[in-house]
């Protein structure tokens, strides 16, 4: 299957100033498969060692960094010879090893003709607790979940994206019932590259949840295993009240939904690590939608959503008849999903900073407010072709913003105070955003 990162790869190959990359991402993401199939295709071999299977690993990083001696090391595990200008090096797992993660400083320094990568499951918490890390000798790369393009990629409706591409709103919207369908399969089947992959090959909704809940089993697992043996009760439980946080009417996060008299300051420690790990993304409230929006962030009110729509689906127990039919029955869910949904598409790119607004006073709240080159866009999100839009109205009024965007299930629209862009062109953002300024 394609994904987008690749182009960000062959930047990285190309660049005469390269470091080491890092790839985070949650686990099962697809971090090794894209590791491996960018070597395979872009250099004449690849040198892949994984840090948790082999433990000859570790003694390799304990004496010194003396990178002749690693390479050599590296030699004999993998059976190459390796030529820094056609070998990729893979250091899967790396977290397991963290003297692996120091030395990756003095590859950077002594030897920056070698082209290394390196990935983990776990290893945003073991960035955030190792104390030797190589800042500033590394860079770092995020992988999530396949986008909706890329869905629609792997299921080889390569038309339909070369349509949107276009921009041709009259064209598009032709083809808008195809697009709906396959964007309400995307809410069940989620990103995922194990279950999108079966899904292609067999359109079997049954298997594609079953992948989900071994998927879900091995994420429990990892809380057991990993996490601090004295917060993995409260990672559980802050775990498993998303769906129920989500699918209120407001879905800023609250504590007393998982235990009545829950404080905050007894799951800030689950929250951070579920975060680390790539497992949800915390989504803060800024207090003015001005620049940067970091500066007004207001940390103690924030949404959490899971790394994956089809993840959030399984653990909501929705069946895939309730779904594709859009049947009533979990209409407020729904929204709950869209809004995952557009999150996830926006957290694709790396160029959105993303946050929402709420006002003090009063019940107005926008979906998402984004942080775009010099711009802070409001982002409505609408779950079906409502397009009352009342709190973004009060936003209006109040801020201004020279763009201002409603996504919902209805066709392309462009207002004087808005534009309503499709939610499965939701993609199209940046370049609306360009045109617009």
């Amino acid at each position: 299957m394609l994904r987008s990162k690749i182009a960000e790869l062959i930047t990285w190959k190309n660049s005469a100033s390269r470091k080491p990359l890092i790839i985070r991402g949650a686990r099962q993401v697809g971090k090794t498969w894209l590791m491996q199939e960018f070597g395979k295709t872009h250099y004449a071999q690849t040198a892949y060692l994984n840090f948790e299977r082999n433990k000859r690993l570790k003694a390799l990083f304990s004496d010194d960094f003396d990178i002749k001696r690693i390479i050599v090391a590296l030699q004999a595990e993998t059976g190459l010879t390796i030529d820094p200008a056609n070998t990729l090096l893979i250091f899967d797992e790396i977290q397991e090893v963290p003297e692996a993660l120091t030395a990756l400083k003095y590859f950077q320094e002594e030897a920056p003709q070698f082209h290394i990568m390196a990935a983990g499951s776990l290893l945003g918490v073991s960035l955030h607790s190792h104390t030797s890390f190589p800042v500033g000798k590394v860079i770092f790369m995020d992988l999530y979940p396949l986008s909706f393009h890329e869905f629609l990629d792997a299921l080889g409706e390569k038309t339909l994206i070369e349509i949107l591409k276009t921009e041709d709103w009259k064209l598009i919207t032709n083809y808008k019932s195809r697009y709906i369908d396959r964007l309400r399969q995307y809410y069940y089947v989620g990103g995922m590259p194990e279950a999108v992959l079966k899904f292609s090959e067999n359109s079997s909704f049954k298997d594609v949840r079953d992948i989900h809940k071994h998927i879900l089993d091995a994420y429990e697992h990892d809380f057991s295993k990993h996490a601090p043996r004295d917060i993995v009760p409260r990672i559980r439980m802050v775990w498993n009240s998303i769906p129920a946080q989500l699918a209120k009417e407001n879905r800023k996060f609250i504590y007393g939904l998982i235990k009545e008299g829950a404080r905050a300051k007894d799951y800030e420690l689950a929250i951070s690590w579920l975060t680390d790990c790539g497992l949800i993304h915390k989504i803060c409230r800024a207090t003015k939608p001005s620049l940067p929006l970091k500066a007004y962030e207001d940390r103690s009110a924030f949404k959490l959503f899971l790394a994956d729509i089809g993840l959030l689906s399984s653990m909501g127990d929705i069946d895939a008849r309730t779904m594709l039919e859009g049947n009533s029955v979990f209409s407020e869910f729904r929204g709950a999903l869209t809004e995952q949904y557009v999150l996830q598409q926006l957290k694709s790119s790396d160029e959105f900073v993303i946050y929402y607004w709420s006002a003090d006073r009063s019940t107005a709240e926008v979906d998402f407010i984004v942080q775009f080159k010099n711009l802070i866009i409001p982002v409505e999100v609408k779950a079906e072709e409502n397009l009352q839009a009342k709190s973004l109205k009060v936003y209006l009024e109040k801020f201004r913003p020279k763009v201002s965007i409603r996504t919902s299930m209805s066709d392309f629209r462009k207002q004087e105070w808005l534009t309503n862009l499709p939610l499965y062109a939701i993609n199209k953002l940046k370049q609306h955003i360009d045109e617009e300024i």
